[in-house]
């Protein structure tokens, strides 16, 4: 493999990389909510 063709591939990894992160982030820091049903009833928690 040629030098370029390293360095593209080394490139889209890192790019790959950075997306996953940054997918990750968002998703924990959005609000949601959360619904739970047991021996005490229904229970909604928010964070939002």
């Amino acid at each position: 493999m040629s030098r370029t063709g390293l360095y593209v591939v080394i490139g889209i990894l890192l790019v790959a990389v950075l997306a996953f992160g940054i997918y990750t982030y968002q998703q924990q820091t959005r609000p949601g909510i959360e619904v739970r049903v047991d021996e005490q009833g229904i229970s909604i928690d928010g964070n939002g």
